[in-house]
């Protein structure tokens, strides 16, 4: 691990013997005993935005560096809202947000990554991907479009890509919302209650549900071949949506702080300018 990780119930994939089982979607400690309680969050968020805002303007200032967070989750797993939460009070001058649904025609005659790459954040800028490049190790899989020769590859292709990143000075970080299946129906059956989120609400999420455990092996495998000290994944418990939104803004904070961005030194004279 680069960086001190702070107190949260984000587990570190780290060693082949993870278990996404082991996990439990639930999981507030150490931030309060009762789930209802957000009395913490509220005054903690507050803190971190602010200083998140001040990191982001190092980091645009500086101009050298740049961040890549990765969010992926299970259908409602809540990856709008984690991303709304971060992202409050950030300057978007110095954002980018990009969503990966299924390829288009155009997309599908490239390498599997090609689409990826054109999203990745320019020096100075933090990126967000909604899905990413490890859509092609996980639906790809579980509904048999890859064969397993095919998965390793891409596992390796993606190592490949991250190390790449990491090369040109991209920090990643890459988080799992984990949320149970008991969670997802409740979710779902909210979209389909209340008229105003009905858009939200697709069909396929049921037929999608239909392969909650082959899901479950995919992300596990893809966290564990893909996992390391300088590209890592976590594990959100997110079941509780105040306690996941706290956990990943602890770690980004605490990533950038780490990343410590210093803005350029003026290439004049600042004492010698006169404001007439």
């Amino acid at each position: 691990m680069q960086f001190k990780l702070p107190k949260t119930p984000a587990v570190y994939v780290e060693g082949k013997d993870f278990k996404l089982a082991d996990v439990d979607p639930n999981d507030i400690t150490p931030f309060k005993h009762k789930p209802d309680d957000k009395d913490e969050a509220g005054p903690r968020l507050l803190k971190l935005r602010k200083r998140l805002s001040e990191l982001q303007e190092l980091l645009y200032a500086e101009h050298k560096r740049s961040l890549l967070i990765v969010l992926q989750a299970m259908d409602t797993g809540g990856k709008d809202g984690a991303i709304e939460n971060l992202l409050t009070g950030v300057n978007p001058a110095g954002v980018q947000v990009a969503t990966f649904k299924a390829p288009t025609t155009e997309e599908l005659k490239h390498d599997f990554l090609w689409r990826i790459h054109a999203q990745t954040p320019k020096q100075g800028h933090i990126g967000v991907f909604n899905r990413s490049h490890y859509e092609d190790v996980l639906i790809t899989r579980v509904h048999g479009l890859i064969d397993e020769k095919t998965c390793q590859q891409h596992y390796h292709d993606i190592n490949n890509f991250e190390q790449l990143l990491l090369n040109s000075s991209t920090l990643i970080l890459k988080f799992f919302l984990h949320i149970s299946k008991e969670e997802q129906a409740q979710r779902l059956q909210a979209r389909l209650d209340d008229p105003a989120k009905n858009w939200k609400f697709d069909p396929n999420d049921l037929k999608e549900r239909a392969y909650w455990d082959d899901y479950q092996a995919a992300y596990e495998a893809a966290m564990t071949h893909c996992s390391s000290g300088e590209a890592p994944w976590f594990v959100i418990p997110a079941n509780n949506k105040w306690a996941r939104d706290l956990a990943i803004t602890e770690i980004v904070v605490a990533a950038l702080e780490d990343m410590d961005p210093q803005p350029p030194q003026p290439d004049f004279d600042v004492k010698a300018q006169v404001i007439k």
